[in-house]
């Protein structure tokens, strides 16, 4: 979302005397006749609105990246553009009225800042997520964004583990007399064993894994 442009309250006459203001979008010139009493209006060669007074008690204005004109609360800090083909949700700052040459000012980006589980940095994650993996800019190592995310998988995999060893433990006690004529079976034990073991080295990593915990959000 970009700044309001300033406004003028009149536009300057042409020629003839009609009162005419550049439209904010392609620069065309809008008659004004008839029209100052209104807030803002439409161009007749882009279609899209342009403000010629200050916004209402209250209201800002807030264009949009596809050009559309939005009317807000003052203390809006977020709002959706309705045109169908377009739906972008705008996160707004404060709005300060600046000279026209003067560059609008970038605005803040969305995102979570968060404290490395491993060095204690602080740096900017741009998932609009918790319960992910991040890696942290300074120490360049990996840690779970919340501690839900490792603290899920851990008790998966230990679930798994357990169930894969269990079968195991089964099918030994239950095949030992058909394992003597069929050596095949050894092969089923030895991948219910490997797959326990595979899972429960996997909950020991998910257990063992730094936690960045989330300091604010910008949003």
């Amino acid at each position: 979302a970009e700044l309001p442009p300033p406004y003028t309250a009149i536009a300057s006459p042409d020629a003839s005397g009609v009162p005419v203001i550049n439209c904010r979008v392609c620069q065309s010139l809008i008659n004004l006749d008839g029209k100052l009493h209104q807030h803002v209006v439409k161009c007749t060669v882009c279609n899209e609105a342009t403000p010629i007074k200050n916004p209402p008690s209250g209201k800002k204005y807030v264009r949009c990246q596809c050009n559309c004109l939005l009317i807000c609360k003052d203390t809006s800090r977020k709002i959706g553009c309705p045109r169908p083909n377009c739906r972008r949700i705008i996160t707004l700052g404060p709005v300060m009225l600046i000279p026209e040459e003067q560059p609008a000012l970038p605005v803040q980006p969305d995102g979570t800042r968060v404290v490395c589980g491993h060095c204690g940095n602080t740096f900017l994650w741009m998932e609009l997520r918790f319960n992910t993996l991040a890696k942290c800019p300074h120490c360049k190592k990996i840690s779970s964004v919340g501690s839900a995310l490792p603290r899920r998988r851990c008790c998966a995999y230990i679930t798994i583990g357990m169930i894969c060893i269990f079968i195991g433990v089964g099918l030994t006690v239950g095949t030992q007399e058909f394992a003597r004529r069929f050596h095949a079976t050894y092969v089923s034990w030895a991948v219910a064993y490997l797959l326990g073991l595979i899972c429960l080295i996997r909950a020991c990593y998910w257990g063992a894994i730094k936690v960045s915990y989330p300091e604010h959000s910008f949003a």
